[in-house]
């Protein structure tokens, strides 16, 4: 049996300071996808925590590109009201989620960071 106390430099856990909240919340994103095409979209979190989120979407995205956010309990309502929270960031990593259509999306914070409390959903 090995030890696995001491991670190597730079692994994933190091870089990660926060803990992922699961949550799902509505989010509207906003970028470019692969092919350069720009697209607005509805969706849900995955998982959020100070610096982050991740979301599903139809859209593939590259690494490192720029995507406006917004998170708000009425981001799904047809009305516009201001967003709770709104920031940009960059695409951290992509893959293919269980829905062969769609693509797991997680993006590091460029902007704003976010501030509000969730409790994790129960499985």
């Amino acid at each position: 049996m090995s030890a696995t106390g001491g991670a190597a430099s730079g692994s994933s856990a190091e870089r990660r300071a926060e803990r992922r909240i699961a949550v799902r919340l509505p989010v509207r994103v906003r970028g470019a996808d692969r092919a350069g095409v720009s697209f607005d979209e509805l969706t849900t979190s995955e998982n959020v925590c100070r610096n982050g989120l991740a979301f599903a979407t139809l859209h593939e995205v590259l690494p490192g590109a720029s995507l406006e956010i917004e998170i708000s309990p009425a981001a799904l309502a047809s009305e516009r009201p201001a967003p709770e929270f709104s920031t940009r960031g960059d695409v951290a990593h992509i893959a293919p989620a269980a829905d062969s259509r769609q693509y797991i999306v997680g993006v590091r914070f460029t902007g704003p960071r976010f501030h509000r409390v969730f409790r994790p959903e129960s499985d």
